[in-house]
């Protein structure tokens, strides 16, 4: 016959043996270093990809008057027609007829008043012209899904040779502080991963010219190792950083700045001021299939001055948003933030506590580490 004490004396060291446990597990878990979240909401699972007729129909159009606007965006594989004033209105395929030239469509939002839009493509090629209810409309010319790069040219104010010799001539102002000592790191050889498209060292850029002497980039350190961190993260979704800039000498933002007009200079940096970019904490990046090492679809493009620059432009498809919203995912999650203007501009947290540089490549080898 059992002893009639022991169930409660068994359940009481089952107890203390659970109690032990758990406070084990928690001082565990205690000492394990918390994952670092980021500022940036993750952007959810990779959405589908559409097929190219359909992603062809996306894109900013205006009146021919240029008094109305309307973006055409995808969403869950269905094309929504976006007002200017942030107003949706789901479209849908109400008609089509093929020719041997081309395929005119129809389609029609379902409201009472409904927006009533006609018109004709080409294979996959983007669609131009849109007939509607309120007048014909056509497309933004930077708005080519492919892009354009002949959008994103700008008309220097003065010959350039002129402002970069003014350039080079002039000095960073002054700053006063105790500042971190230079730590410029060659983003290359920090992992094979990183590939440049330093499209400063080139003619394909918004001013045509190159502006670089060489076709490199380099972080702070501090900013590197955040930048690699970033990169693990992407590793995963099958991504690798295509850089398009770093540190910037501060001649080069000053021929920026005085090379475009007034009406562009919200996206480059006033050089009485500096930049972060000239301060080493600074990265201008996109992203790249490591299947494929071919860079990826955005919203829009590197450089480019238009709206579809900006990090929260709702158009697009649903696969653009997605890679450009865990680009800014991963980036934040390390530190660093979007500029306001610019998804592919991300500034370090520590930028301000680096001065102003002016050390043009060829002159970094002897301080980049």
């Amino acid at each position: 016959m059992k002893n009639k004490s022991s169930a409660p004396s068994t359940l009481n060291a089952r107890l203390l043996v659970l109690t032990l446990f758990l406070a084990r597990a928690v001082s565990t878990l205690a000492q394990a270093p918390v994952p670092t979240t980021s500022p940036a909401p993750f952007p959810g699972p990779e959405p589908a990809r559409i097929a190219p007729e359909i992603a062809s129909r996306t894109g900013d159009f205006a009146s021919d008057l240029g008094k109305e606007s309307f973006i055409i965006l995808e969403r869950g594989k269905h094309l929504i027609l976006r007002e200017s004033d942030g107003r949706e209105h789901p479209i849908n395929l109400l008609a089509f007829t093929k020719k041997d030239d081309g395929t005119s469509y129809t389609y029609s939002s379902n409201e009472t008043d409904a927006w009533v839009l006609a018109f004709k493509q080409f294979s996959t090629e983007p669609v131009f012209q849109i007939a509607t209810q309120i007048g014909p409309f056509h497309r933004q010319r930077y708005s080519v899904p492919t892009g354009s790069s002949s959008s994103n040219l700008v008309k220097p104010l003065r010959p350039l040779a002129q402002i970069r010799a003014e350039a080079l001539a002039a000095a960073p102002p002054e700053e006063k502080g105790n500042f971190r000592k230079n730590e410029l790191v060659e983003l290359t050889k920090l992992d094979p991963a990183i590939r440049l498209d330093v499209r400063y060292a080139t003619s394909t850029n918004f001013l045509g010219t190159p502006v670089y002497t060489q076709a490199r980039a380099f972080l702070q350190r501090p900013a590197a190792e955040a930048l690699i961190r970033a990169l693990q993260r992407l590793k995963t979704y099958g991504f690798g950083l295509l850089i398009h800039d770093g540190y910037r000498p501060w001649y080069v933002t000053k021929i920026f700045w005085d090379a475009t007009p007034e009406e562009g200079k919200i996206f480059v940096a006033d050089p009485a001021q500096g930049s972060r970019h000239n301060r080493g904490c600074a990265v201008d990046l996109t992203l790249y299939d490591l299947s494929t090492k071919q860079p990826v679809e955005m919203t829009g493009l590197y450089d480019e001055m238009s709206p579809r620059s900006f990090p929260d432009y709702p158009g697009g498809t649903s696969l653009q948003r997605w890679r450009r919203d865990l680009l800014r995912w991963a980036m934040e999650a390390e530190g660093f933030t979007v500029y306001e203007s610019e998804w592919w501009h991300f500034d370090y947290k520590d930028w301000h506590e680096y001065a102003i540089g002016n050390l043009p490549f060829e002159k970094l080898d002897a301080v980049a580490k």
